[in-house]
C-alpha cells in the first residue's frame, strides 16, 4: 500500500466571511456554513446551514463556492471535524473545502473516515491558545495510505453501516429525552395557564430550602473514593446528579459538614453562576453526600402531597425557569437567594397523578438506559472498525 500527499490528490480552498457591517449580505438564499454547522450535522452530512447570504455577499468573498459532495474540514476551534455537503454552499474561512481531483485513486468517503483517525495528530499540530487552528499547508502535506479504490469503497461502506447504527441509537436516545420532556406537559398541562385548576402554593410553603456549605479554609477534597462524595453545581443537570469529576471528603471533613448532607430523593438546585436553576434528584448512590455552597437542597415537608420526581421536573419546566431568571440577582456573579426560591409558585396536582408520572418516567428512563448501553457498544464497534480499517485489517 502506498502513501500520497493530499496536495497531489485533492483541490483545497477555504471560504470567507462577508462583512457583518452590511446586514443585507445575510438576507439571501445561498447557504453559508460555519463550524457550528459541521458540529451539529449528526449524520456527517450538511443538509442546510443556519445562515444564508446574497449573491453580492458571495462576490465579496471572491465567489468561494463549493459543489454538493465537497468534504469540509474544520481548521479552527473544532479542528479535524468533517462533514460532506449535500447541497451547493459556501463557507467561512475556518472551513476547508476538499474535492478529489484524482478520483481513480481516492474515494471521498474513505478520506472522510481517514480524517477521523488523524484528528489527534491535527490537534497536536494546531497553534493558538484561545482558538486552536491548523493551516492549509499542514493539510496539503498530509499523506494518506491508498489501497486500491475498490477496497477504499468497501472500507467506507463498512464504516457507513457501523456509523448508521450508532447514529440510529443516538436518535433513539434523543427521542426518549424528548418524550420525557413532553410527558410532563401531557399529564399536567401548561403551568402558566393551569387549565386543570390545580391547587396553587409556593415552594417555601411545601418545602424546606436549605443551602450547602463551602469547604472550610485549610481543608481539601480528595480524588480517592470515600463514603462522602461532595456534590458541586457542575454535577447537577437535567434532573440528575452525575459522578463526572466528583471529589470526596475525608472522614474528618465529613464530620465537620454533617449538617449539610443530602439524602436519596432530595431535590437540588444550583444557585450561583452560569448554570443557575439546574436541577438534580439525589440518587441512592449519593445518599448522605455533602452539598456545595453553590447549590441548595429542597426538602419536601409532606410527601403525601408532593412527590420528589414531580417537584424536580416541575422545577425544570420553562414556567419555573423563567421565574428563576427573573429572581436572579445579576450584580457581579449571578446568584439566586434562598428566599427567592421559596417564592416560586408551585402547582399541586393529586399525589396519585404525581406518582403515576414518576412510574411512567422511570419506564422511559429504563428504556433510555438500555439505549445508552447499546450506544456504548455501537461506539466501541465503530472505533474498532475505524482503527482496523487504516491498518489494513478490514478488507
Amino acid at each position: 500500500m502506498r502513501n500520497m500527499a493530499l496536495k497531489d490528490l485533492c483541490i483545497m480552498k477555504s471560504g470567507g466571511t462577508p462583512s457583518r457591517k452590511n446586514p443585507s449580505f445575510y438576507e439571501g438564499e445561498i447557504p453559508w456554513a460555519k463550524i457550528s454547522d459541521l458540529e451539529f450535522s449528526p449524520d456527517g452530512y450538511i443538509h442546510d446551514t443556519k445562515e444564508h447570504i446574497t449573491q453580492e455577499a458571495l462576490a465579496s468573498i471572491n465567489n468561494r463556492f463549493f459543489d454538493a459532495g465537497t468534504l469540509f474540514l474544520a481548521m479552527y476551534g473544532s479542528v479535524g471535524k468533517t462533514g460532506i455537503s449535500k447541497i451547493p454552499m459556501t463557507t467561512n474561512q475556518a472551513i476547508l473545502g476538499i474535492n478529489i481531483k484524482e478520483k481513480d485513486l481516492l474515494d471521498i468517503d474513505y478520506l472522510k473516515y481517514w480524517f477521523k483517525t488523524i484528528k489527534q495528530r491535527l490537534l497536536n499540530r494546531a497553534v493558538g491558545a484561545a482558538l486552536p487552528n491548523i493551516s492549509l499547508t499542514i493539510v496539503k502535506e498530509l499523506e494518506i495510505p491508498l489501497p486500491p479504490l475498490d477496497q477504499q469503497k468497501k472500507i467506507a461502506a463498512i464504516l457507513d453501516a457501523a456509523d448508521a447504527y450508532r447514529q440510529k441509537t443516538k436518535a433513539l436516545i434523543t427521542k426518549y429525552e424528548e418524550l420525557t420532556q413532553s410527558l410532563f406537559l401531557d399529564m399536567f398541562g401548561d403551568p402558566v395557564s393551569n387549565i386543570k385548576g390545580y391547587f396553587k402554593s409556593t415552594v417555601g410553603e411545601e418545602c424546606d430550602v436549605k443551602g450547602g456549605k463551602r469547604i472550610p479554609k485549610g481543608d481539601k477534597l480528595i480524588k480517592e473514593k470515600t463514603n462522602h462524595p461532595y456534590i458541586k453545581a457542575q454535577n447537577i443537570k437535567n434532573g440528575f446528579i452525575t459522578e463526572k469529576n466528583i471529589e470526596y471528603l475525608t472522614d474528618n471533613l465529613a464530620e465537620k459538614l454533617k449538617r449539610y448532607i443530602v439524602k436519596k430523593g432530595d431535590v437540588c438546585i444550583t444557585v450561583v453562576g452560569v448554570n443557575i436553576g439546574d436541577i438534580g434528584i439525589v440518587p441512592e448512590t449519593f445518599h448522605l453526600a455533602n452539598l456545595t455552597e453553590n447549590a441548595n437542597k429542597i426538602l419536601i415537608k409532606n410527601k403525601d402531597k408532593l412527590d420528589d420526581t414531580y417537584l424536580a421536573y416541575y422545577m425544570m419546566s420553562d414556567f419555573v425557569q423563567r421565574q428563576v431568571i427573573k429572581r436572579t440577582m445579576a450584580v457581579g456573579v449571578p446568584k439566586l437567594a434562598l428566599f427567592r426560591i421559596q417564592q416560586i409558585s408551585l402547582l399541586l396536582p393529586p399525589i396519585e397523578m404525581q406518582r403515576s408520572f414518576k412510574t411512567s418516567l422511570n419506564s422511559i428512563k429504563s428504556q433510555k438506559t438500555q439505549a445508552q448501553a447499546s450506544l456504548v457498544q455501537a461506539e466501541d464497534l465503530f472505533s474498532s472498525l475505524l482503527q482496523r480499517a487504516f491498518k489494513g485489517e478490514l478488507v
